[in-house]
């Protein structure tokens, strides 16, 4: 039998039973949607992963102390890298507390010789990292390219078209800080070394800060911004970054000097994240080990939260896989019961055209011609299903986006979900394909 007539007898038995092939591809109209989804869904969280990560460095490192004394200042928290979480407590006596050196690019695991404060860190509620603690890590940790201190609040601030005092997170930096959190400006300068030796009242403004204050970056530039009733200058609008896990959005924020907002806005009271850079992110391990024993020998009652951004974009990526094999898991479930469901319909099939069948062969159509007809009647049957699967997926991503999931469609996701469900019913149809072939002709033309 020619492939034409194949087709031809093929499409004829289809036309003649819609119904039932609508209501046998169901499985498969759900199992072909659910992995268009399972594949836009999975690659919009991957999207949305980069994008929180794309503000920090590979190889950063952030470092804090949270305590859980209830008597620790609750208006500010640590900065992070962009931006970190962490109380602390006021009134550790600054100073580095090391001496002597390092030979071979290390330094002596057991501790430091001659650091003069250490007694007067051991107390635990006197914890609270200083720009001191910065100098020690980066002279007695080897494998650093660069480091920087901040810290974040939250303070009332007033100007441009605000009609009424509102409340903005304040990120107090040192002027590498944007450098190192790969920030871009859409206008003006980042903060300065002298703005920080001065202590200036000066301020960046993230992009929806400004939008929200001024109404737009242009008009920001060069304002005049009251922070805690202190009048502060514009001299900077950030370009729309995105949101960063790890702990403020430079997109909400006002950066301002560390020094001026230690001395106007938090006092000794400030609960600081240093983070420092990693030459080679291979070392990044190696480095926090260092970084630990830097610090135990400073506090050597006190425990600090360390991390970094590979371990941070790790965890992050693999709570998205979870929910991507959840997914799948799930879709293969489906598509299971939907191609049992074909084979149970193509048996009853082959059970009621057996006649046909007897027929068929009868007129000389070999075994392979039967095999092919109800498998490509299998594959027709999941293919429907298939495409009626991909539209229901298209026409349900709107509704999905409304619950703040990122759905990223495309066209190999499509493409894929049609082979899978092609594929399903051509597999789960062959067995009752190959049970019609394998039927006696004078038995079958005396079935009733």
């Amino acid at each position: 039998m020619r492939i034409s007539e194949l087709f031809r007898l093929v499409y004829l038995n289809l036309s003649q039973n819609k119904f039932k092939v609508i209501l046998t591809s169901i499985g498969i109209v759900v199992g072909t949607a659910t992995i268009m989804m399972v594949i836009a869904i999975g690659t919009g969280g991957k999207q949305d992963v980069a994008e929180q990560f794309k503000n920090l460095n590979a190889g950063a490192i952030d470092i804090s102390y949270e305590s859980t004394n209830s008597s620790s200042s609750s208006g500010n928290s640590g900065g992070g890298f962009p931006g970190g979480g962490g109380g602390g407590f006021p009134g550790r006596s600054s100073g580095g507390g090391f001496s002597g050196g390092m030979a071979g690019g290390g330094f002596p695991r057991g501790g430091f010789p001659g650091g003069s404060g250490a007694d007067d860190r051991i107390n635990q509620e006197d914890v609270s990292l200083t720009e001191d603690d910065m100098d020690d890590l980066q002279v007695f940790v080897p494998g650093l390219s660069d480091a920087t201190i901040s810290f974040s609040t939250k303070a009332d601030c007033d100007g441009g078209e605000l009609e009424d005092t509102t409340s903005f997170t304040i990120a107090g930096v040192k002027d590498n800080y944007a450098t190192l959190s790969n920030m871009t400006l859409s206008m003006g300068e980042f903060l300065t070394e002298e703005n920080e030796t001065n202590k200036e009242k000066v301020c960046v403004l993230g992009y929806n800060t400004a939008l929200e204050i001024f109404g737009s970056g242009y008009d920001a530039y060069d304002g005049t911004v009251y922070i805690d009733d202190r009048p502060y200058t514009v001299s900077g609008v950030l370009e729309e970054m995105g949101t960063v896990s790890s702990g403020i959005s430079p997109d909400e924020a006002i950066f301002i000097p560390y020094a001026t907002g230690v001395k106007y806005l938090t006092g000794d009271e400030v609960s600081p994240t240093i983070t420092l850079i990693a030459e080679d992110v291979n070392n990044v391990d190696t480095i926090k080990s260092y970084v630990t024993d830097v610090l135990l020998d400073s506090y050597p009652n006190s425990e600090f939260t360390i991390t970094d951004a590979g371990s941070k974009m790790e965890a992050a990526m693999a709570s998205n896989d979870t929910l991507t094999m959840l997914l799948i898991a799930m879709a293969v479930i489906v598509f299971i019961v939907g191609g049992i469901g074909i084979m149970n319909v193509l048996f009853v099939s082959v059970k009621e055209r057996t006649n046909e069948i007897g027929i068929l062969k009868a007129l000389g159509c070999k075994q392979s011609d039967i095999l092919k007809e109800f498998v490509f009647e299998a594959s027709c049957i999941s293919l429907i299903g298939a495409l009626m699967g991909v539209m229901i997926a298209l026409g349900i991503t709107p509704i999905i986006e409304r619950f703040s999931v990122t759905v990223v469609l495309s066209v190999s996701g499509a493409i894929i979900s049609l082979l899978f469900g092609v594929l399903t019913g051509t597999i789960f149809g062959f067995y009752p394909a190959y049970k019609a072939s394998k039927l006696i002709p004078i038995v079958a033309l005396n079935q009733e």
